[in-house]
């Protein structure tokens, strides 16, 4: 391609190099200019541009970033439209990304005009999340170099998808190990199941012996567990240790042990009945992110993990005081710019969270106190159920039986966060799991909000789904950010790794473009936190016990 700067009058055909203004017109850079734009330009006095102009054998950046794209795509990949010399490439299927480096390194040093990136190798993806861009540096590059790449890069790029299995769950009991960190440890794991489809078959409970380890894995295998975990009350320090050696009694096997990830060092891997088994490192406890992740999330997507490539994994392996990503770019292929068209009729699900403690109400749970006759969980209860959302979904903790006797009568899913002591994070983690991945959104509310009414709600949905740049919609009151927030699917997996009582403020912080607000109006900010509020607001509480 020639570069460089000629007379207007001979510029017919070139490719404009920058935004030019011409009179009341502006010329884009990138524009292949016509005669009528030539006359237009002489007219406004504009005498010189800087222009590029096609050598014989030269390809259009739009055209070169398609044959890159659609040659680098493999299994369960969707190629957007090229724009201004760019093509993304979307996953077609929640499941983790593959790709071969050598392939993506030959091709990228072969013009340097000719470019892709990638997200990084074994990368959980969800279906729709951007995992590669093909750009096009200049207006143009040369045919040959363009077929030598795209035949560099040919299928380089896949998403292998989850296969969604029936888990069983081996945890060994000891007197220093409390009940509710077992549960929670259920529980966290079920949120890593779900990603994938996948659910906790069972729990086998068992005493920590090899031969209580070899029978629970014996009973999960008669149900029909296809995929065993165990979690051990004290760690695995040794290939003879009881998880091992309970394997190995089974008649399993032990493939691996150890690993240089950190958190994550004491995983451990085997097979019984044929079947994957992972001993799960004491990290795999929480939710954080650890090397039991970068495992478990490779075989449920049916992606062998090797001993040589658990050793392998030691560059990047350190995961300590990891925060959540911002996953920036990450729309669908018809969601990529605000102008394409998006899904008519999302399926969004409410997430009413109740499991809070009311502690500044003195006792009684705020939830259960009446305002015009309806308590204030049933009046949200309500308000989700006659909107626009496919499921309302309401997460029970303090007093959850009185809860749910007030919303027996409706259609609402009721789901309990065991560890509503701990914070909000659970109930959103609880409900998540409720909502499904079925659903493209939620619209997570709080239930002492009476105000927040059906119309909000279905405000809410309609901004979303008229709205592709901006799939995370916060509700304003006179211009300040509260709640709700409805949140796009490809946010999940941030509000899955959300701990304790901090909300998701820092999600939203971190993508402010992703970012749309819904006025709700002032009224809407009723608080009804003291008994001293809700009796100035005219409620009161009916006789509830506490249980």
């Amino acid at each position: 391609m020639e570069f460089g700067p000629v007379p207007t009058a001979t510029a017919a055909g070139c490719i404009l190099a920058h935004a030019t203004r011409a009179g009341s017109a502006i010329f884009k850079k990138g524009r292949k200019l016509s005669e009528d734009d030539i006359a237009v330009l002489l007219e406004a006095g504009v005498e010189g541009l800087t222009v590029g102009r096609l050598s014989p054998g030269d390809i259009g950046e739009d055209e070169a970033a398609r044959m890159i794209a659609e040659a680098a795509g493999g299994d369960n990949l969707d190629v957007d439209v090229p724009f201004t010399g760019r093509v993304n490439l979307y996953a077609s299927a929640s499941g983790i990304f593959t790709v071969d480096r050598q392939a993506v390194d030959a091709m990228n040093r072969i013009d340097p005009g000719i470019t892709i990136a990638t997200l990084p190798a074994f990368e959980p993806v969800d279906a729709g999340r951007m995992v590669a861009t093909a750009k096009i540096i200049p207006f143009a590059v040369g045919g040959k170099q363009t077929q030598t790449a795209a035949e560099a890069i040919s299928g380089a790029l896949n998403v292998a998808p989850y296969r969604p299995r029936k888990v069983g769950l081996v945890a060994t009991c000891l007197p220093h190990l409390k009940p509710s960190t077992m549960d929670k440890t259920r529980q966290v794991l079920g949120a890593r199941l779900s990603p994938s489809g996948s659910t906790l078959l069972a729990e086998e409970r068992v005493p920590h012996t090899e031969s209580a380890v070899s029978d629970a894995l014996s009973r999960l295998h008669q149900l029909g567990a296809g995929f065993f975990v165990l979690f051990g009350a004290s760690a695995v320090v040794d290939g003879d240790d009881v998880l091992p050696s309970g394997i190995r009694r089974a008649g399993g096997t032990v493939e691996h042990f150890g690993m240089p990830v950190d958190p994550g060092n004491l995983l451990l891997t085997g097979t019984y009945k044929g079947l994957p088994v992972i001993g799960a490192p004491g990290c795999a406890r929480s939710p954080k992110e650890n090397g039991f992740d970068w495992v478990l999330n490779r075989l449920l997507a049916d992606i062998p993990v090797t001993g040589q490539d658990i050793t392998g994994m030691g560059v990047g392996g350190l995961l300590m005081e990891i925060s959540s990503r911002p996953q920036l770019r990450t729309q669908s292929p018809l969601q990529t710019r605000k102008d394409a068209p998006h899904k008519a009729d999302p399926k969004v699900a409410v997430v009413i969270l109740a499991a809070g403690k009311s502690s500044r109400m003195g006792g009684p749970n705020k939830l259960l106190a009446h305002l015009h006759g309806k308590s204030l969980i049933r009046t949200a209860a309500d308000a989700a159920l006659a909107s626009k959302a496919v499921k309302t979904i309401v997460v029970t903790g303090h007093m959850a039986e009185a809860i749910e006797d007030e919303l027996a009568a409706t259609a609402a899913h009721l789901t309990h966060n065991p560890e509503f002591n701990e914070g909000m994070a659970g109930s959103i983690l609880a409900g998540l799991g409720q909502a499904g991945e079925e659903c493209d959104a939620v619209l997570i509310m709080l239930g002492d909000m009476p105000a927040i009414g059906t119309d909000v709600l279905n405000g809410m949905i309609s901004q979303y789904a008229a709205s592709p740049g901006t799939p995370i919609i916060v509700a304003t009151a006179d211009g300040k950010r509260g709640n709700p927030v409805l949140w796009d699917k490809q946010f999940f997996p941030d509000l899955r790794r959300l701990e304790g009582d901090i909300g998701a403020r820092h999600i939203i912080a971190a993508n402010p473009q992703l970012v749309g607000e819904y006025e709700i109006g002032g009224a809407a900010r009723l608080d009804l936190d003291t008994p001293e509020a809700l009796e100035a607001a005219g409620g009161l509480f009916p006789n509830v016990k506490e249980s």
